[in-house]
């Protein structure tokens, strides 16, 4: 990868969030002027507090008001910045719940396009996800999906947020393509976010280390991720912002897969009594499948029962040359740092939003 330091303006969504904040240390340490957009600049302390403890400096770190759910603050938000990173989600981190999700997906998506295209952007790259590249699934091996692929929304088994997810991204494509302008879009397609934590929070997928290292899952399900290390979903995201060969292009996001179950045994087997809670228990099926009848949670995961998508990063090491770190490390490091945080013990998890 290209680890010269660069000059420019990036603007960052979502500056609090787990990915976001992570955004803004990988760019502040290539160099960039960084402006980040938070719901409340309130969060603007404990954003600094987060940056700075991974050892850069907040010197070139500012902050706005945006909300992707209102118009309200985008054109100040973009106006001159060189590059656009749309890490932040109106729904926040991770699965989302209910089925409303397509209007805020999608909405929240455009008015960072509207805006950055009006200011001349250079570039702009979103975060979708992998759910957005679904293969229909087969009678027993998963077919290899690659970026070629979408998700048929319309499939059987598809979730609400892959729908979502899916129709977001195409219209985000759509609206460039009609735009007509010099800002080029680039789409990054991320599996389940692991990796380290660098504030006193939990958000999103590394909730789910957090729950089994507390003893809050009794017995994990036959289900499974496709992960990629935070770090790495970063230096993508960048090489994808200045590469001009990625100007158009998806990238698939994913180091390898996982069972629920293997992530269980990894912290067992290397985090000795700090994973003394972790559980060696199955889920039947069947308890899954009555659980979803009234638990949204466990209605997401009955789709994943048994399965094991595959996803080509081909695209992402031969034009960026991206190799990302195996998921044990992405999955343990997010537990030790979980722990050395105080995130872990008893109850605690109980008072933190996840």
């Amino acid at each position: 990868m290209n680890t010269e330091v660069k000059e420019g303006v990036v603007l960052v969504t979502g500056g609090s969030g787990y990915v976001g904040g992570w955004m803004i240390v990988g760019l502040l340490k290539r160099g960039f002027k960084v402006r980040t957009t938070v719901r409340d600049i309130a969060r603007e302390a404990s954003v600094r507090a987060a940056v700075t403890s991974q050892g850069v400096s907040g010197d070139d770190l500012t902050f706005c008001v945006a909300d992707l759910s209102a118009d309200k603050g985008w054109a100040d938000a973009v106006s001159g910045c060189d590059f656009v990173v749309n890490v932040a989600s109106p729904m926040g981190e991770g699965e989302p719940k209910g089925t409303d999700l397509l209007g805020p997906a999608r909405d929240g998506t455009l008015r960072v396009l509207r805006a950055s295209v009006a200011a001349g952007v250079k570039r702009v790259v979103v975060t979708s996800s992998l759910a957005a590249a679904l293969t229909t699934r087969a009678d027993k091996d998963e077919p290899e999906s690659n970026e070629a692929v979408w998700t048929d929304v319309n499939g059987k088994g598809v979730s609400d947020y892959a729908r979502s997810k899916t129709l977001a991204e195409r219209a985000a494509w759509e609206f460039i393509r009609q735009s007509n302008g010099a800002t080029t879009l680039t789409t990054i397609l991320p599996g389940m976010i692991m990796g380290p934590v660098m504030k006193r929070s939990i958000s999103g997928s590394v909730g789910v280390v957090a729950r089994l290292l507390a003893g809050k899952v009794p017995a994990v399900p036959d289900v499974g991720f496709n992960i990629v290390d935070v770090r790495d979903l970063v230096e993508l995201h960048i090489e994808a912002m200045l590469a001009p060969q990625a100007a158009g292009q998806r990238f698939l996001a994913s180091s390898d897969f996982l069972w629920l179950a293997e992530i269980a045994r990894l912290l067992r087997e290397n985090l000795g009594d700090d994973a003394a809670k972790v559980t060696s228990r199955r889920l039947p099926n069947l308890v899954l499948r009555i659980a979803a009848l009234f638990q949204a949670d466990a209605r997401f995961m009955v789709p994943m029962i048994g399965r094991r998508p595959r996803f080509s990063t081909a695209q992402a090491a031969a034009l960026l040359d991206w190799h990302p770190r195996p998921p044990s490390v992405a999955v343990l490091d997010c537990a030790k740092s979980l722990i050395h945080s105080g995130l872990v013990p008893g109850s605690a998890l109980e008072s933190i939003t996840v």
